[in-house]
C-alpha cells in the first residue's frame, strides 16, 4: 500500500480523533483505508459553504496507517490531507487549529465526526 504521504511527497496536513457513525446512527456497513469521503467543518452549511477534498487515512494503534483491506475501528485516528494547495492556503491555513471539529462526508450526508488534535504540514506543505 502506498500512503498518502509517499504519494504527494510530503506529510500530511493534520491529524483528527474521529469517530464514523454505525449504520445505526446513518453511517457505512464498512469502511476501509483510503475511504473518498470529503470534509466540511462544523457550523458550516453545506449548500453556502460547500465542502472540502480532504482525505483521511486512518491510523492503527501503533499511530501508522492500517493497511488496505481491513476494516477501520469506528472511532480511532487519521491524518488529512488536503487535496487543492490552493485551498489550503486560501481556507484551511486559517481554519483549522487544534480543537476544530468537522465532519467527514459522503455527498450531503456525515458518516462521521472528527477533531484536530495535531497540525503537522499544514503550514509547510505546497500551497501552488
Amino acid at each position: 500500500m502506498r500512503t498518502y504521504e509517499e504519494i504527494r511527497g510530503y506529510p500530511p496536513d493534520f491529524i483528527v480523533s474521529y469517530h464514523l457513525y454505525a449504520p445505526s446512527e446513518g453511517g457505512r456497513k464498512i469502511t476501509y483505508q483510503h475511504l473518498r469521503c470529503d470534509f466540511m467543518y462544523e457550523g458550516y452549511d453545506i449548500a453556502s459553504d460547500g465542502i472540502f477534498m480532504i482525505y483521511p487515512e486512518f491510523l492503527g494503534a501503533d499511530g501508522l496507517p492500517i493497511e488496505e483491506g481491513i476494516p477501520v475501528p469506528l472511532d480511532g485516528r487519521a491524518s488529512m490531507s488536503i487535496l487543492s494547495p490552493e485551498m489550503r492556503a486560501s481556507v484551511h491555513q486559517g481554519r483549522i487549529e487544534i480543537g476544530t471539529r468537522g465532519y467527514f462526508m459522503e455527498g450531503g450526508r456525515k458518516v462521521g465526526s472528527l477533531e484536530v488534535v495535531q497540525i503537522v504540514g499544514l503550514h509547510a506543505n505546497p500551497i501552488n
